[in-house]
């Protein structure tokens, strides 16, 4: 008895042990997740468990976002998961996006996961059109991302239509153009061909370096109002906060740098700024709900973190990183290298082997062509022989003739008629037989010499069967035996038919020598990349131009207009927010306070 209670006993405290959890779902940019968690789960212990499930390390630009009410908002660290507003239904949705934004994706995205995360959702906004991007630029980016997914252009495999499921063009570039599909893969294609060598990482970043130089690229917008009530746009990115009109997020009209902010609070619905320096007056505005400032909060002060954080020497877990990317890089590099070299080699064979097959057709081409002239020459010499011997028996045929014909004039002379009459008939007989006797004798000579010419065309067929003959037997001893393949010859891959291969074996270790080439190679890029930066822009340039005269103008929007003004001043984003910040902090407050 006292067993079956203690057995009870057991068994009901290992229940009440047991934690209760819930099921949480992560959705990224390319995949769903499931998970268990805890009643008790923080935020951050979702967020951790999430990030060790990609093997995601730069942590500190990601978060968990939800949504309250049409409003956006993102999971608080330290704060129960259950006790955020979001659904209680199970499974609780999440999605795993970058909340903050690098001021340079080259230099700050060290994994690769981190930089295939920003390319995903960078390449959603400005598909979604949430960001920006003018037509060209939006052709040269899909030829980035068709790099990334397909890989290097064949012409063979990569055949017109292959981009027909493709999303790679934001709707508005398609419907303000009078262009067919096909029109639009060809630009595309004509640019994702020059792409050729770059793995899915390099395309991708490429995507990225030129999408983070796009105005609306990372700026998150709230609707504002200053002091005299003027609505406005309040721009939040990793640079600082900036001010827009209503209708144009492209050009800001005013900036305030990471730099020059020293507080940031809000109470109620009243967000308050305090610039650094103390002598100028704090400036205030109004947003439209209480969630909304705490929105802006969390992106201003994890912002700021980050602004100042990339002004300070890595931290070590950052040097790490940046080293194992090093060697990763190099590693990399050296196996396309290897890949290349086994590629180039390979397609060495390959163009060997088909010039050899191409010899060998030929030779077998001239074999067959000298077998076939050489009966021809046979045939000939058969002809010329028969009709040799059919002349010479001619000919004894006629000189016989003539003989005969000699004897008849010989009977016929010595057979003397005696009357005239017998006399003259006897002549003209005489006269006639000597006649064709005459004629017999030509012809004779004619056959003796077209007998004789006969011999010498035999002859001359006979030798020229000696020698078909003889080329023969050198084509037929060269297609036997090749020539041998000179040592020099590069050795060829295992996989092509007909040739072998020596393996190569390659170091990886990485000592000093590999890092400094490494770093003059890097130096090297740099210098490439401005060059191929000034041909880029006149690609750009040039598409523009060209597609111009099929701009549909009455399908230009707003934003269309404002960048076309923009270009045509020579404005950028980095020139815009350097030409604003060059006034005076107090001068570009009281600006604020008097829109």
């Amino acid at each position: 008895m006292a067993g079956a209670i203690a057995s009870r006993m057991s068994f009901s405290s290992l229940k009440r042990k047991q934690p209760k959890t819930f099921t949480v779902r992560i959705v990224t940019m390319d995949a769903e997740m499931e998970f268990n968690c805890e009643m008790k789960w923080k935020g951050k212990d979702l967020f951790d468990l999430v990030c060790r499930t990609l093997g995601l390390r730069e942590t500190w630009f990601f978060g968990l976002q939800y949504t309250i009410k049409d409003t956006v908002a993102w999971l608080k660290m330290d704060k129960k998961v259950l006790d955020h507003d979001v659904s209680k239904e199970e499974p609780v949705t999440f999605h795993f996006l970058a909340k903050f934004y690098p001021e340079n994706a080259e230099e700050e995205l060290v994994q690769e996961i981190t930089q295939h995360l920003f390319f995903l959702q960078v390449k959603k906004q400005i598909l979604d059109e949430k960001i920006y991007c003018p037509p060209e630029a939006s052709v040269l980016l899909a030829s980035y991302a068709v790099q990334a997914k397909y890989g290097d252009y064949d012409p063979s495999v990569h055949k017109r239509g292959f981009l027909a499921q493709e999303e790679l063009l934001p709707k508005r570039v398609i419907n303000l153009y009078q262009m067919t599909q096909e029109m639009w893969e060809e630009r595309i294609t004509s640019w994702y061909a020059e792409h050729r060598g770059r793995a899915r990482d390099e395309a991708e970043m490429e995507y990225l370096k030129i999408a983070q130089d796009l105005e609306m690229y990372g700026v998150n917008y709230f609707a504002i109002r200053n002091k005299k009530g003027t609505e406005l746009l309040l721009g939040v990115d990793a640079l600082g906060l900036h001010i827009y009109d209503p209708e144009n997020r492209l050009t800001p009209k005013i900036s305030f740098p990471w730099n020059e902010i020293r507080n940031i609070s809000y109470s109620d619905k009243e967000f308050t700024i305090k610039p650094l320096d103390k002598k100028i007056d704090v400036f205030k505005f109004n947003s439209s709900k209480l969630r909304v400032n705490k929105l802006i909060l969390q992106l201003c002060i994890g912002n700021h973190d980050l602004f100042m954080r990339r002004r300070k020497a890595d931290s070590l877990e950052v040097q790490q990183m940046k080293a194992q990317a090093r060697e990763e890089k190099a590693r990399k590099q050296m196996e396309r290298q290897r890949l290349a070299r086994e590629k180039q080699m390979r397609e060495e064979a390959e163009r060997t082997r088909d010039e050899l097959e191409r010899r060998l057709l030929q030779l077998k081409e001239e074999a067959t062509m000298a077998n076939e002239a050489l009966m021809r020459s046979e045939e000939t010499a058969d002809l010329l022989a028969e009709k040799a011997q059919i002349t010479e028996e001619e000919a004894k045929l006629l000189a016989q003739k003539a003989a005969e014909a000699e004897q008849e004039m010989q009977r016929v002379k010595a057979t003397a008629i005696r009357t005239e009459e017998e006399k003259r008939l006897m002549e003209q007989k005489v006269l006639e037989a000597e006649m064709l006797a005459l004629k017999m004798a030509e012809e004779s000579e004619r056959r003796a010499k077209e007998a004789d010419q006969l011999k010498q065309d035999l002859q001359e067929a006979r030798e020229s069967e000696r020698r078909a003959k003889q080329k023969l037997l050198e084509i037929t001893s060269k297609a036997s035996y090749p020539p041998p393949m000179s040592s020099s010859a590069p050795a060829l891959p295992p996989d092509v038919p007909g040739f072998g291969l020596i393996g190569e074996s390659l170091s990886f270790d990485f000592k000093d020598t590999d890092m400094k080439r490494l770093s003059m190679e890097i130096e090297k890029e740099k210098v490439e990349y401005m060059e191929k930066s000034k041909h880029l822009q006149e690609q750009l340039n040039e598409l523009k131009t060209e597609i111009e005269a099929l701009k549909l103008k009455e399908r230009e929007t707003a934003l269309d207009i404002l960048h076309s003004e923009s270009a045509d001043r020579g404005g950028s984003k980095h020139n815009t927010i350097k030409k604003l910040t060059l006034q005076s902090t107090k001068s570009r407050v009281a600006f604020f306070e008097e829109l």
